[in-house]
Order: structure tokens, then C-alpha cells, then sequence
């Protein structure tokens, strides 16, 4: 006989089981302090800039009286006199072309090094790479002297050309360290098979290998171009023809100039055109540091 339950007998399930509860991800207290110094430090360096900025645009008396107010009415012709009758116009525009032809050239020589060094091991190569990674620990002050008679001995003193290749030489270490382990990250297999197809040496660097390494050559620039605009101690040793300044003699001269004449306005905003080049190369290209060799890889 089938026992089977009838509508008036009621029906017992097996107890369910009880549904563990999804767990919540701990918060670890270190990431989050971290988050807090990270906060803090971002507006210790935004602040004092953006104050700058503002009071670029303030009168000398609006300075003094309400440092931390906005401006009533903003004072554009700070920017014009800092420009033209300041010279920070040619100022600019000086460091612009010795600082992005130094950048230029010190990237092509030291991603050419690194490679080699990289890529080619021969007797000597360690000891040559282990040359330029000393000559990042070596202050640059103390190469002054010998630096000011070497460039006025090749007739290069108070030119251009001679910042330009002082400024080349001064990035080549950090430049040759930097893309020396970019270059060994990279795979060796597309240049094996480049070769193997008939390719030379030239044409495997310049056409394969060095556009693989656009990531790592985007981050060494930047921190060629942001080093680089900022020097002050090479061209005040090296450069002392007014007409040639760069923009960190220039504003160190406005500051003087400014500071007999109490036009704090017209120093705000010399300053804020110095801003301006870092502050552009920064938004444009961090991201492109922050990829960094997955973008490599991809490509």
C-alpha cells in the first residue's frame, strides 16, 4: 500500500539550513590613514598655488589687506606687465626652447645607452651602468667649477647651445637608469624575429623597441622637463647674459625688481606663468605614467 499524505495531513519539510551572512571586507585602518595623509599632503601643495594664482589677481593693497579673499575685480594687466615690461615673455620663452631641446636630446642619447646596456652585455657594460647610476648620488654643486671652465673653454659660456648640453648631461644618469630596466622588461622574442627577417640593428631599435618603450620614455621626460624647468643653480653659474635668462633667473630677478618697486601683483603672476608649463605637463601625461608598462605591453 502507497502511504501517501492526504490533504488534511500537513506536510513537514526538513529544517532549512540557516543562510550564512555575507561577510563584510574589513577595513584595514592603515589604508585609511593613508588616505588621510594622502588628503592632507594634497592640500598642503594645491593651497599655497592656488593662492598664488588668486592673488595674481589682486592689487598690491588687496594683497596685504585681504590676502585670503578673492579679488574684487580681477587685475589681468598683472599678467601684461609681468609679460612685457618684466621680460618673463622672453624668459619663457628661452627656458621653453633650452629645456625641451635638452629633454629631446637626452632622451635620444640615453634611451640609445640603455638599450645597449640592456640588450647587449659585453665586458665592461655593468661597470659602465653602475658609472651612471653613481653619477645620480653626485651633487651637482661640486661639478660647478669644473663645468664653467670646461663650457668657456669650447666657447659656449653664455649661449644656449652650452645649457643645452649641460642640461643633456645633468638628466643622462637618472635617463640611462630609468630606461635600462624599462628595456629589459620588454620581450626579446619581436627583436629576435625582427633580425631574423633581415632587420638591423637601427631599424629594430628606432622602428620596434623604442615606440614599445613610449610609456617609459613619456614618465623619464616628464621628470627631465619638470627637473629641468626648475634649475636654477647650472644657469646662474653658466649664464650670465640677461638676454639669454632662463625663467627661474628671470623670476628671481622680477622678485628683486618687483620687491623696490611693491608691485606684488606683477611677481604673483610672473610666478603663475612659471606654474603653468608643470601644471599642463602633469594634467596631460600622468595618466600615461600611471599605465606604464601594461601600456607597453598592449602595444
Amino acid at each position: 500500500m502507497s502511504t501517501s499524505l492526504t490533504p488534511s495531513e500537513p506536510r513537514t519539510d526538513p529544517p532549512a539550513r540557516h543562510a550564512r551572512r555575507p561577510t563584510r571586507p574589513r577595513v584595514r585602518p592603515l589604508a585609511g590613514s593613508t588616505h588621510v595623509v594622502l588628503i592632507g599632503w594634497s592640500l598642503v601643495v594645491t593651497l599655497p598655488l592656488l593662492w598664488a594664482v588668486i592673488s595674481s589677481l589682486k592689487t598690491a593693497d588687496e594683497i596685504f589687506t585681504s590676502p585670503w579673499s578673492v579679488p574684487d575685480k580681477p587685475q589681468f594687466d598683472n599678467y601684461a606687465r609681468a609679460w612685457n615690461e618684466a621680460s618673463i615673455g622672453q624668459y619663457f620663452l628661452n627656458s621653453l626652447i633650452v629645456v625641451t631641446s635638452a629633454v629631446v636630446l637626452v632622451m635620444l642619447l640615453g634611451s640609445m645607452t640603455a638599450y645597449v646596456l640592456a640588450r647587449y652585455p659585453f665586458r665592461g657594460s655593468q661597470v659602465i651602468y653602475y658609472l651612471f647610476v653613481a653619477g645620480m648620488a653626485f651633487p651637482v654643486f661640486l661639478a660647478l667649477i669644473p663645468l664653467f671652465f670646461v663650457v668657456k673653454g669650447m666657447g659656449l659660456l653664455n649661449t644656449d647651445l652650452g645649457l643645452i648640453l649641460v642640461y643633456a648631461a645633468y638628466s643622462l644618469p637618472f635617463t640611462v637608469f630609468f630606461m635600462t630596466a624599462f628595456f629589459r622588461t620588454l620581450p626579446s622574442e619581436l627583436a629576435e624575429a625582427a633580425v631574423i627577417d633581415g632587420c638591423g640593428h637601427f631599424r629594430v631599435f628606432f622602428q620596434i623597441m623604442l615606440p614599445l618603450a613610449t610609456p617609459g620614455l613619456i614618465g623619464v621626460g616628464i621628470f627631465n622637463f619638470l627637473g629641468l624647468w626648475n634649475q636654477y643653480l647650472l644657469p646662474l653659474a653658466l649664464n650670465q647674459d640677461p638676454d639669454n635668462y632662463v625663467l627661474a633667473q628671470g623670476l628671481a630677478m622680477l622678485a628683486i625688481n618687483q620687491g623696490y618697486s611693491s608691485d606684488w601683483g606683477a611677481l604673483f603672476a610672473g610666478l603663475s606663468i612659471a606654474m603653468l608649463p608643470v601644471i599642463m605637463v602633469y594634467v596631460i601625461f600622468h595618466r600615461r605614467i600611471q599605465s606604464g608598462i601594461t601600456a607597453g605591453a598592449v602595444k
